[in-house]
């Protein structure tokens, strides 16, 4: 998953977006329900704030938002599944050059 800036998108794209996602996801705003364009101008304004990024998910071919803490533990814990995955490749090829010198 990759952060995109919402800077380099234009007005069209990031408005679809961000409608997308208030549709998507019923969002909670509270005690007072907000009406469509009060979501939306809240969305802009968390964006403009870093309170919440835009994603894309190569993988899935998904783009959504996020919370800045969100994706920070997203990124967490894919470098922990790459670490562990190449601890494991590591002891294979351990095994391997072990198993080598056996004849």
């Amino acid at each position: 998953m990759i952060e995109i800036p919402f800077q380099r998108l234009g007005d069209e794209i990031l408005q679809a977006i961000i409608e997308e996602f208030i549709l998507r996801e019923g969002t909670d705003y509270g005690a007072h329900e907000a009406d469509f364009d009060s979501k939306v101008a809240q969305v802009h304004k968390q964006l403009a704030s870093g309170d919440i990024v835009i994603t894309f998910d190569p993988k899935t071919e998904n783009c959504t938002l996020l919370t800045r803490h969100q994706f920070q533990r997203h990124k967490r814990t894919l470098m922990e599944e790459r670490n562990c995955a190449q601890q494991e490749l590591d002891t294979y090829q351990d095994y391997v050059d072990d198993m080598s010198g056996i004849d």
